[in-house]
């Protein structure tokens, strides 16, 4: 370990600084000018240093090894200034800006452009800064962005899901719909681009499937700013969200904190259908839920300091509190004999309430060594802890026996920590590109479950139903990549090892899981341009999955008298691999892939005709592989109409071990289309509206087949008041065709469930911008890959 470290810092103590001079920046009227934008070039013209003057106009030029320096100073609203350095003089610089002279224009009409797709070695860059789709939040923009689509708020690419959301390259630290809330209240305006990332380099985390990341404007101008939303949404029930973030910058400090208030009633329509081919019986059962939660709290902080021009500090938290959900679930079920006749039938009455408690914390430091090199160090704590109380009525009228009531009440608390440290250290030139880290974590989590039923009229607690589950994770990583840039070809190639040591232990039954391996991720990228800018691209990358923490909890959670879910200790983690060959021409862009999946992990159900139980547990199939084509265009028709294509076709394998004890195939073609609209109703680009259709032919889950679905959308924006005041209108799911028929069928298994989550609706949404308005976003909170587990 203390080589690595010694290698990682090595270029650091070899640089020695080695001039040192200073100056002030003022105006004709001598006023000393604060946050003026200075950089040095060599004699190549090549950008070496950039730093920005302080608060008394001041700055200090130091760690130059060249002798042949120019000076160039920029200012809005000031000509620049440039001026060759003598390094040898000890002199202070004083350098005056002069104002630019005011230009009368009669009329000036700006169009904004079409969003621009660039393939990269690694990656697929969607540049939207000023363009059409600008103006949508940064959740819309990702719904727009060539190879992803949402299907019921989960995000996937090129059908795959596990995706990991980045800020400039730094993880989230909320998922779901937390998530969501974040990225719908980040300002469009404010990203620069998104990097769709397939086969993510040795830089990224092993686990997950896809990087999604989302790259923001750097902040340009000091000052203070503001944005109030309010959003209110419309379903089957009322939801709103209401929200304040702030933003302030001076000098070399940097503040944002946001807190966003939501409150609804949340529902879903189920109905289930269980064939027993024992008993000639079927089972069917009607479940609308409905959940009240009236105080979901999010908050975000971030402060960054600039120590010096070469030294960047930065300490985030962010926060999910939701001290109360609860409901009333009523579920009538009907069984009938092979008569089609009811001959029994029951009634399950839920009683639940649950609560959920997030709390994050990353600090980081960025230095950099020289004009090639920097180093990154990044720690991380996160906490998790959640209960949920659930007491279940049962009320039976089974044929030939007498009515009776059964009664259960369970308890689980769940204790989720997490500790993260990392260390990255980059260097580059012109042809040349080196990156290297190493990172530690460690997780800690505790699962207790009680149960209690009912035994002559009273409530006792049963050992036997109840469990503590205990879990412990180290993992420790190395990685190293190497980039190579050649005329017409580019070449990346990396390797990263992670070291994985679990333990697992159950109290009732007592049992003790434990594990330690090493795993090795390569990743090789070649890309080759023509004359002509036609682009092929191939990459091969190795990935892993992770179990969530909760899949691993063996500990049956009862839903029912006949219906639970369990989990697995001895779940593996999925490998994957991916390869890619792509083509890109005059903004088409085609993504030929392949995807192979050893052990991945899923929930699957099963019925048990002994018992007539429906078990809902997470394990691992034998294998999956998928093979498909993506492709994307975006046909710019009118300065201000646009359409967009997306479309990916795919062939999906799962392989499974069903309760037969035979090994089951379950494959599928799948379409999954996505094509849009848009149009900008005025010169100014502050009216617009989309139009859109997204389209899922169906697909497959292990045992289950996933009927197809659709979904139909209207999108109105427009600012008023110079851009102060913004209104959105969005209609979803015009025409209620979003639900989705999820069944198995094989051997003795015959059950279906039909799923739909309520997305039909409208939202209302204001969002007002006070302050200076050029201010842009500070990093935001990041997160480690474990938390994407919780």
């Amino acid at each position: 370990m203390n080589k690595i470290l010694l290698f990682l810092c090595f270029p650091m103590l070899m640089f020695a600084q080695k001039q040192k001079l200073a100056g002030t920046v003022t105006n004709t009227e001598n006023e000393k000018l604060s946050a003026v934008n200075i950089g040095l070039y060599n004699s190549g013209n090549e950008l070496i240093k950039e730093l920005k003057t302080d608060g008394k106009g001041g700055f200090v030029l130091e760690g130059l090894s060249e002798q042949n320096v120019k000076l160039v100073v920029k200012r809005e609203g000031y000509l620049v200034f440039e001026k060759n350095l003598n390094l040898e003089s000890s002199e202070p610089l004083q350098i005056i800006l002069k104002k630019e002279q005011a230009k009368e224009i009669e009329e000036v009409v700006m169009t904004k452009r079409k969003p621009l797709v660039k393939r990269k070695v690694d990656r697929l860059e969607f540049n939207v800064e000023n363009s059409n789709i600008s103006s949508l939040n940064a959740w819309e923009i990702l719904k727009n962005t060539p190879n992803v689509s949402v299907n019921n708020s989960v995000l996937t690419v090129k059908g795959s899901t596990g995706i990991l959301v980045t800020i400039n390259d730094k993880k989230v630290m909320l998922t779901g719909d937390e998530l969501k809330n974040l990225l719908e209240n980040t300002q469009g305006d404010d990203v620069k681009s998104i990097e769709v990332i397939t086969n993510p380099p040795a830089k990224y985390e092993a686990a997950g499937s896809a990087v999604l990341n989302i790259v923001m404007k750097k902040n340009k101008i000091e000052g203070y700013r503001g944005i109030l939303s309010s959003k209110y949404v419309q379903t089957q029930y009322a939801k709103a969200v209401f929200g304040l973030s702030q933003y302030y910058k001076k000098d070399k400090l940097s503040v944002m904190a946001s807190y966003y208030k939501g409150m609804g009633t949340y529902y879903r329509e189920g109905f289930d259908y269980v064939n027993y081919p024992e008993s000639q019986t079927r089972w069917m059962s009607t479940m609308n839920r409905k959940d009240k939660n009236y105080n979901q709290n999010t908050l975000n902080f971030n402060v960054e300091y600039e120590l010096d021009s070469l030294t960047n500090l930065s300490l985030n938290y962010s926060g999910y509190f939701s001290p109360k959900s609860y409901g009333i679930y009523d579920v009538p079920t009907l069984i009938y004999n092979n008569q089609d006749i009811v001959e029994s039938n029951y009634r399950t009455l839920n009683d639940h309430e649950s609560r959920s408690a997030n709390n994050s914390v990353s600090f980081q430091i960025d230095r950099k060594l020289n004009k090639k090199s920097s180093l990154s160090w990044i720690n991380y704590f996160t906490g998790n802890n959640s209960s949920k109380y659930q007491d279940v009525a049962t009320h039976l009228n089974f044929a030939g026996e007498l009515p009776r009531e059964d009664h259960f009440l369970t308890q689980n608390k769940a204790d989720v920590k997490l500790f993260s440290t990392q260390l990255d250290y980059q260097w580059k030139n012109e042809k040349w590109e080196l990156e290297s880290g190493t990172k530690y974590s460690f997780v800690k989590t505790n699962s207790n479950l009680k149960f209690s039923d009912n035994e002559n009229g009273e409530l006792q607690y049963r050992p036997e139903k109840s469990s503590i589950f205990d879990y412990k994770e180290h993992n420790f990583a190395l990685y190293t990549s190497l980039a190579y840039n050649i005329g017409k070809w580019n070449f990346k190639g990396g390797l990263r090892a992670e070291m994985t040591d679990l333990e697992g232990q159950v109290s009732e039954p007592y049992d003790l899981n434990k594990s330690n391996y090493w795993n090795f991720f390569p990743t090789f990228y070649a890309q080759y341009t023509t004359e002509n800018k036609h682009e092929f691209g191939f990459s091969y990358g190795k990935r892993i999955s992770r179990p969530s923490y909760s899949w691993l909890n063996p500990a049956k959670s009862y839903y029912n008298l006949f219906s639970y879910f369990q989990g697995d200790p001895q779940l593996k983690a999925t490998i994957i691999h991916n390869l890619n060959l792509t083509y890109s021409w005059k903004n088409w862009n085609l993504d030929l892939y392949y995807r192979k999946e050893l052990y991945p992990s899923m929930e699957i159900s099963y019925q048990v005709p002994e018992n007539n139980n429906v078990v809902y547990h997470f394990t691992n199939i034998e294998k999956g592989q998928a093979y498909g084509l993506s492709l994307y265009k975006n046909f710019q028709i009118k300065p201000w109409w646009n359409i967009i294509i997306s479309e990916n076709l795919e062939h999906n394998e799962n392989y499974f071990n069903g309760v037969d004890g035979l090994l089951h195939q379950n494959k599928v073609w799948n379409l999954d289309s996505n094509i849009s609209t848009s149009f900008t109703l005025d010169k100014s680009s502050d009216w617009k509206m989309e139009v859109g259709h997204r389209y899922f032919s169906g697909g497959v889950q292990g045992p289950f087949r996933i009927s197809s679905t659709w979904n139909a959308y209207f999108v109105m924006n427009r600012k008023f008041f110079n851009k102060k005041l913004e209104a959105a209108l969005v209609v979803t799911d015009i025409f209620r065709t979003t639900g989705q028929k999820v069944a198995t069928k094989y051997a003795n298994q015959d059950n279906y469930f039909l799923d739909y989550t309520d997305t039909q609706g409208f939202s209302l949404s204001l969002k007002f911008n006070f302050g200076n308005q050029s201010v842009k976003n500070a990093k935001t909170i990041k997160k480690t890959s474990e938390q994407d587990r919780l």
